[in-house]
């Protein structure tokens, strides 16, 4: 199973676009944290309106991506 699918699996109980309040519960992080995440685009996201909308594939690749940062 690809690295991918497997954080596919991990949060299979969250929709396919989250909010930054399921992504601090997903990341077990504060809001602070998560807006700064969003906002600098280390985690993809589209603003629509006053709430940012996060695809949960953006929130898998940045794990993806800080695992294999802290292997190197």
């Amino acid at each position: 199973m690809k690295g991918k699918d497997k954080g596919i699996i991990l949060f299979e109980k969250y929709p396919d676009i989250v909010g930054v309040q399921q992504l601090m519960e997903m990341l077990q992080i504060g809001q602070v944290l998560a807006y700064k995440l969003v906002k600098s685009g280390e985690i993809q996201s589209r603003k629509i309106g006053r709430e940012y909308k996060i695809p949960k594939q953006s929130v898998v690749e940045y794990i993806l991506k800080e695992t294999e940062d802290k292997k190197d």
